[in-house]
């Protein structure tokens, strides 16, 4: 069911939200949020099971730029040298 609201900007830049609004949020729930020019749409992010992160990386296939283990340890190995300085 669509329902328009109007709800306010605060001077510190948040926006206060409406118990029955409020109530549709959970805490530590992320949000993807589309905007147009005169539209904010906020989605609850789905959370993906490991199968389905697998299966995204499947899709995905082998990197073309993958580093080496010779040049992970060697990048290690400069950032430890520069961590020293």
């Amino acid at each position: 069911m669509e329902k328009t609201i109007t709800i306010t900007l605060t001077p510190e830049g948040n926006l206060e939200l409406p118990p029955e609004i409020r109530e549709q949020f959970s805490s530590g729930e992320q949000y993807s949020v589309v905007t147009t020019e005169d539209t904010i749409t906020f989605k609850r992010v789905q959370k993906l099971t490991w199968d389905e992160l697998r299966e995204r990386r499947a899709e995905l296939g082998e990197d073309p730029d993958r580093l080496t283990t010779e040049e992970i340890c060697e990048i290690v190995r400069e950032v430890r040298r520069e961590m020293k300085k």
